[in-house]
């Protein structure tokens, strides 16, 4: 879409979905017109995350290679329980899927915006989860960087820039001008996998796990992946990652370094780690109960710095998105792309 028709789609969905708190109509009409057409995404419209995300690396990057941002997404409002609802123009943002339904946070408005196709593109952090708990309840791709790899203003270190969008191949333009180098091989066939519906710890729910799992046996059935018999145990990063973000992170040192020798012995064996990316399907806008983590398969990899994505696997039987967790090695986030894009060709979703 141009910026104009970009611009409509907004005006007509959002006050249905609230995931924007400012469009930037006249100014992104007049960028679009003083825009080199000669750049490779010259026009492109794009959606940032929450007010200061147009000052992000993957903003700056996308607007010099042509982009134009049209608006900033919701995320959740000061003190907000669990980070996991966005606060829009229109109130809370609701979940495009179903709209009594939070759509995960904080990139809450990113992916609400993507999903009910006001925008093909959005930037995205993720400090535990923040790109990949929404991408997989609203049922588009997202991803995150390894730690590092890309300028974050997160002291803690467990922040990473991401991006959202309707599929990993879509977002395959806008990776090449955001990353420093991209240079896609295509997946070696079958990939060496590896299955873990809890990371052995998480108390991720049954029907969740089995969508999950039905994706990656279409994949098997595919040849996309061979599954290893391997059944990875990870010690619980609950309190190694609130450590870390408080400032202390000498107090989960031992967890840390353990689940790095995990991890890095499960990938000198294997392609790719997959896992459903949350636990739980999408809660209601009154939030998730006591002791119901979202991040609980994601904030692993916070801590460990991998490169996670998140892909649309199916639906549970209520209508609600799961997705499908890809862990690739450090600094393997093209590969993880180029993977990712490939699973989504053979996983092809039909709400029930």
């Amino acid at each position: 879409m141009n910026i104009a028709a970009t611009l409509e789609a907004i005006g007509r969905l959002d006050p249905g979905v609230s995931a924007f708190t400012d469009v930037w109509g006249a100014e992104a009409l007049a960028q679009e017109r003083r825009t080199d057409p000669r750049l490779p995404l010259a026009g492109v419209p794009f959606a940032v995350k929450g007010p200061s995300g147009i000052r992000s690396y993957a903003a700056r990057r996308l607007t010099a290679a042509g982009a134009v941002a049209v608006g900033s997404t919701s995320v959740p409002g000061p003190g907000t329980y669990w980070q996991t609802w966005g606060l829009g123009a229109y109130g809370p943002t609701r979940n495009p899927w179903r709209a009594d339904r939070t759509p995960g946070g904080s990139s809450a408005g990113s992916a609400a915006a993507v999903a009910a196709g006001m925008v093909g593109l959005a930037t995205g952090s993720d400090g535990a989860g923040s790109v990949r708990v929404p991408a997989a309840w609203c049922g588009v791709f997202g991803l995150k960087t390894t730690n590092g790899l890309l300028p974050s203003p997160d002291r803690t270190g467990l922040a990473s820039a991401g991006v959202l969008a309707a599929s990993a191949a879509d977002a395959r333009a806008a990776l090449r001008r955001i990353l420093d180098t991209y240079e896609p091989v295509a997946p070696k066939l079958p990939l060496r996998a590896v299955w873990s519906a809890d990371l052995g710890f998480a108390n991720t729910e049954p029907e969740v796990a089995a969508v999950a799992l039905a994706a990656v046996e279409r994949l098997e059935s595919a040849g996309v992946v061979r599954l290893a018999d391997a059944r990875p145990a990870l010690l619980d990063p609950a309190g190694a990652w609130s450590a870390v973000r408080s400032g202390r992170p000498e107090r989960g040192a031992e967890v840390r370094a353990e689940n790095d020798l995990r991890l890095d012995a499960l990938f000198a064996g294997a392609d790719v780690l997959l896992t459903p990316a949350t636990p739980n399907r999408p809660h209601g806008h009154d939030g998730p109960g006591h002791d119901v983590y979202s991040t609980a398969l994601t904030w692993t990899f916070n801590l460990s710095g991998h490169p996670a994505a998140s892909v649309p696997a199916g639906f549970t039987g209520d209508g609600c998105p799961v997705g499908l967790q890809l862990v690739t090695a450090r600094g393997t986030d093209v590969s993880l792309v180029e993977i990712a894009a490939t699973a989504q060709e053979h996983l092809i979703t039909v709400r029930p």
